[in-house]
C-alpha cells in the first residue's frame, strides 16, 4: 500500500509554521503518527462526524482520514476548536451550493 499524503490548506500550514518551536515539534510528531496510523485520533460524533481529532498539549488536530491523505480541516485551542470546525464546515458547504449553481 502505498504510504498517504497529507493534505493541509495554507492557513493550517502558516499556522503549524509559527507555531513555537516546542509546539511545532510536538505537532509535526502527531502528524507523522496519523500518516502510519489514521485511526489514532478520536472519532468526533453529531455534526462533525466522519472527522476525527488528536491531542497535541492544549491544542486539538481535526482532520479527515481517506484511503490516499490525510486531510487536516482544523487545528486550535481546545475550547473553540470545534465551534471552529462547525463554522467552517458550514461555509465550505455554502460554498459548493452557491457555486453548483
Amino acid at each position: 500500500m502505498a504510504p498517504r499524503k497529507l493534505r493541509a490548506p495554507e492557513k493550517i500550514r502558516a499556522l503549524i509554521r509559527h507555531m513555537h518551536p516546542k509546539l511545532k515539534k510536538k505537532v509535526r510528531a502527531a502528524l507523522k503518527i496519523l500518516l502510519i496510523n489514521p485511526d489514532h485520533g478520536k472519532a468526533l460524533r453529531d455534526e462533525l462526524f466522519g472527522l476525527r481529532s488528536v491531542r497535541v498539549g492544549r491544542i486539538r488536530i481535526v482532520y479527515r482520514a481517506t484511503p490516499v491523505a490525510i486531510e487536516l480541516v482544523a487545528v486550535g485551542p481546545r475550547q473553540t476548536i470545534y465551534e471552529e470546525t462547525l463554522r467552517l464546515l458550514g461555509r465550505d458547504a455554502r460554498e459548493e451550493k452557491e457555486s453548483g449553481r
